[in-house]
């Protein structure tokens, strides 16, 4: 039992979810980048890999929504795009 126990808190310590890391705005933003991009034929993860991979890349700053920002940083977009398998 303490074998099982270990190695689910071990689990649960090497592979956090990125959103555990985001704030509450982080968060909005990439929910709403999800929203913009639910009709573009990519699986959810997909997607949701894409939207937080864009949203690491910005500014925490930012004013601009990443749907917003992607259009104007197109190498930050290829980047993200490999980087979730968006294809």
């Amino acid at each position: 039992m303490k074998l099982i126990f270990s190695a689910l808190v071990l689990f649960g310590v090497v592979l956090p979810s990125a959103a555990a890391f985001a704030n509450a705005d982080d968060i909005k933003w990439i929910g709403q980048c999800m929203t913009d991009n639910a009709n573009e034929g990519a699986a959810t993860a997909v997607v949701q890999k894409y939207c937080t991979c864009m949203n690491n890349q910005m500014s925490n700053n930012e004013t601009r929504s990443i749907t917003q920002w992607e259009k104007s940083h197109p190498r930050e977009r290829h980047h993200c795009e490999r980087v979730a398998g968006w294809k």
